[in-house]
């Protein structure tokens, strides 16, 4: 098979709120689609800083909370899910959870094209993406050429199945949770309330910040 490299510095994480291994769940929401306890209730959650007491062995490390007020919490501390509200749980999960789709990747072209639309410099972690790509050429929006392509990244084969649909997350800012609607506002009339892709794991593998990123024909 073909393959074209495209980009070149690819950065990837795993956001909080992206596949969730723990997660909180709102009070009565047990049977909606979406029973996830977010920013939208709480915009100061940005603040619960989460780790891993041995970041070595992450599948039986304790995972550990600190709060807004540098408290130490346990992430199944009773008093962690009391804080956050009346009837909060915590929930884990051995598969991981995401809303849609397990991937989402997004460009440092995309931030900065959406950033001159509302004149203010943006983060990308404010939209969560699963991996960031840095695209050769400055043109913002590269990925939305890559719909339905199959992406190689590392050792990593990821196709892109759909543009990703946005909610008033991305309203606030994660260092200091102010809020500006403008971002929504500017994705919903510029980008038909698009921005990024979603994609789905072909074949497993491991991606490292520096990876190319190729496009399979």
């Amino acid at each position: 098979m073909a393959a074209e490299p495209i980009e070149t510095s690819p950065v990837s994480w795993h956001g909080f709120a992206g596949d969730r291994r723990w997660a909180f769940l709102r009070p009565g929401s047990e049977r909606s689609g979406f029973p996830w306890f977010t920013i939208r209730e709480k915009p100061d959650l940005w603040r619960y800083s989460p780790r891993f007491l041995d970041p070595t062995d992450v599948e039986s490390s304790k995972t550990m909370v600190r709060t807004p007020d540098g408290a130490d919490f346990d992430v199944a501390d009773p008093e962690l899910a009391r804080r956050l509200g009346d009837g909060v749980r915590v929930f884990k999960q051995y598969s991981g959870v995401f809303d849609t789709f397990p991937l989402s990747l997004l460009t440092v072209q995309s931030v900065d094209g959406l950033s001159a639309l509302v004149n203010q410099s943006l983060a990308p972690l404010r939209f969560r993406p699963n991996i960031l790509i840095d695209a050769t050429g400055s043109e913002p929006y590269p990925e939305d050429r890559w719909a339905s392509a199959t992406l190689r990244i590392g050792s990593l084969r990821l196709r892109l199945d759909k543009r990703d649909k946005r909610c008033v997350m991305v309203n606030v800012d994660p260092t200091t949770i102010d809020s500006n609607p403008n971002v929504l506002r500017a994705i919903a009339t510029e980008r038909d309330a698009q921005f990024g892709m979603y994609g789905t794991t072909v074949e497993p593998g491991q991606v490292s910040i520096g990876d190319e990123v190729f496009l399979e024909e």
